[in-house]
């Protein structure tokens, strides 16, 4: 498994879509907008599932957090499978998002990797996305990344998608 850590807009997904182009085996990605997105529409903007504030903070009740538990089995019970994974998450908790990833592993084989993004570009990039609160992109840039241990970081403030992929791939070849 690869699992990739950034803020909202810091280049993640287009690091996933080229990593699955560069790999050489197929690697099917999941990624938590993906699992945000499937939630049922009551706990969307829920106290107990997922809240937007207007400033771009996000809070996530008990609800959310045992889905995103299952959601996180369910991956990795693929990865156990057979299947190359690439995740695709955004640590809100920091450290114990890792944890919490970590639990389910449950010491299967995991490339960490940090994808960093300066507040400013990423903002630039939440603007011009037109579908993301303004602000969660330099909320997140620095605070997703607190006392989480990766193997790998990698920087979109000037390093395009395809470099970064490269980059991962070059570890995954030597693991």
């Amino acid at each position: 498994m690869i699992i990739l850590n950034g803020g909202s807009s810091s280049g993640k997904s287009g690091i996933v879509r080229c990593l699955q182009d560069v790999l050489p085996d197929p690697w099917p990605a999941f990624g938590v907008d993906s699992f945000v997105d499937a939630l049922p529409a009551r706990l969307q903007a829920s106290d107990t599932g997922i809240t937007f504030a207007p400033d771009g903070g996000v809070n996530v009740g008990a609800d959310f957090m045992a889905l995103q538990a299952a959601w996180a089995e369910g991956v990795v019970a693929m990865a156990r499978a057979g299947a190359r994974i690439i995740v695709d998450d955004v640590f809100l908790g920091g450290a114990a998002s890792q944890q919490r990833w970590l639990k389910a592993l449950g010491g299967l084989s995991v490339l960490w990797v940090g994808v960093r993004c300066a507040g400013a570009v990423a903002a630039g990039r939440e603007v011009a996305r037109g579908d993301r609160i303004r602000g969660m992109a330099a909320s997140q840039a620095d605070l997703v990344h607190e006392g989480v241990h990766y193997d790998l970081e990698v920087d979109t403030t000037h390093t395009e998608s395809l470099e970064c992929a490269r980059t991962i791939a070059a570890h995954v070849d030597k693991s």
